[in-house]
């Protein structure tokens, strides 16, 4: 039985990885790395993908129906609060009332990167109205700590730009938010491969979420298994607690008193 479970607003997951549902070819490899991944909760972008708000065309939910998974409704796209708080409202008519998303209000089309103030306005505002918000953010202290205050659920500081691939450009930043955070903290934003989801894990992070780095990946079935070994090994390491670094002498592995053939005097 797995005791390390993932908590968010209230509900236990085994999964450590959320995995995004955009960039496939189609919706039978979305599915086929969904399932190579492990994940529960699977982000939806509202204003990209079908869950119902068009009648007739095929539905995401067909091939990740609500009852085996966690869907977790995401505001990409939108550029304001307003428009960000619209989606979300949309989305919880479209199922059924489903108070958990993403919230992610984008600053510009080239960089994707978070617009703090709207993403604080929207947050307040989603808050209040009944919303469970797991928020993307900069990898701000002060402002992650302000959507902490807010209400927010999970607090998702990016690791680099959406899409990049870069890794965690800044380790030190995401330590802070970590340690001062009490709701769980995951890198969302900026994956590129298994070491960089594993060096997430090994830092204290709760959770990791990629889209890009499997969709994007030459075999995304594949990188989607790689991806649930990662957050899982970098889970265990920090966990486990690593060695401390030494950086002024080496350290034999073995004992060095006692060896056979030393004599005693």
């Amino acid at each position: 039985m797995n005791t390390d479970r993932l908590l968010i607003a209230g509900k236990a997951y085994n999964s450590r990885l959320l995995v995004g549902t955009g960039k496939y070819k189609d919706f039978a490899q979305t599915r086929a790395a969904i399932d190579a991944s492990g994940a529960e909760i699977i982000t939806v972008a509202i204003r990209r993908t079908n869950i119902g708000q068009e009648p007739g065309q095929p539905s995401l939910l067909e091939v990740l129906p609500p009852a085996q998974f966690t869907i977790l409704p995401n505001t990409a796209g939108c550029y304001t609060a307003d428009d960000a708080v619209r989606t979300l409202r949309l989305a919880r008519e479209l199922l059924d009332g489903h108070a958990l998303v993403k919230l992610e209000v984008l600053g510009d089309p080239q960089t994707l990167f978070p617009n703090m103030p709207e993403t604080l306005k929207a947050a307040a505002t989603l808050v209040k109205d009944g919303f469970q918000v797991m928020v993307y953010c900069a990898d701000d202290p002060i402002q992650a700590r302000m959507l902490e205050d807010i209400g927010c659920v999970a607090i998702m500081p990016l690791a680099s730009l959406i899409g990049s691939g870069m890794g965690i450009l800044n380790p030190w930043n995401l330590k802070l938010i970590i340690e001062q955070s009490k709701v769980p903290v995951l890198v969302d934003a900026g994956v590129g491969t298994a070491s960089d989801a594993a060096i997430a894990m090994e830092l204290g992070c709760d959770g990791v979420l990629m889209n890009t780095a499997i969709a994007g990946a030459q075999d995304p079935v594949l990188m989607a298994g790689a991806m649930k070994k990662a957050v899982e090994a970098g889970r265990e390491a920090y966990r486990a607690g690593r060695m401390p670094k030494k950086y002024y002498a080496a350290t034999p592995s073995s004992p060095s008193g006692g060896l056979i053939g030393q004599g005693s005097k």
